[in-house]
């Protein structure tokens, strides 16, 4: 089983080091929690990732330094603008890396959506990141992404952990995937 995390707010009651499996974070997770592997696509996340984490740290072949693992090429054509990896963020790249890892993927942390206008990440306003008070950031990309990942693996079970209010975008309603609530992780 692997955990998938992402920096949505969602996942802040949750103690990641907690969860049993194998974790694969998103960009400055490492900074809270340990997790086995790192996906940074962000070249400034990358850099500062590599003087700290000390696990497998995946990054954007353009931006591979010393020791660092290059983010898998991508299984399908690019048919959109958001196909093209350039465009992929660290959470989608994530999910890829894990599907190709185990066929039992949890994710946490995958929000998508802000519920207020701001941009909705645990590590907003830090180092590397957009101000708190920054526009929320238009998902339609990591929507598509993860969606055409879920339909890539039709036989991977994928189980998305969320607030009740949550809404799964359509794209992502496939016979693989259950939805759980974040609180039965606590």
């Amino acid at each position: 089983m692997i955990w998938v995390i992402g920096n949505g707010e969602s996942r802040l009651p949750v103690n990641v080091n907690n969860l049993q499996g194998t974790k694969i974070g998103c960009n400055a997770i490492y900074r809270d929690y340990t997790v086995d592997h790192l996906v940074c696509v962000d070249k400034r996340m990358a850099k500062e990732a590599q003087l700290k984490f000390a696990g497998p740290l995946y990054t954007r072949p353009d931006w591979k330094y010393a020791s660092l693992l290059t983010v898998p090429e991508l299984p399908f054509p690019q048919e959109t603008r958001a196909d093209e990896p350039i465009h992929w963020g660290s959470g989608p790249y994530a999910v890829y890396i894990a599907c190709t890892l185990d066929t039992e993927i949890n994710l946490l942390g995958f929000d998508l959506y802000s519920k207020d206008k701001n941009v909705n990440n645990v590590y907003k306003g830090t180092q590397g990141y957009v101000k708190e008070t920054h526009h929320a950031i238009d998902p339609r990309y990591w929507i598509h992404q993860v969606g055409k990942i879920i339909q890539y693996f039709p036989s991977h079970k994928f189980t998305i952990y969320q607030e009740d209010d949550w809404e799964i975008p359509e794209s992502w309603l496939e016979s693989n995937i259950t939805l759980d609530k974040i609180s039965s992780l606590l």
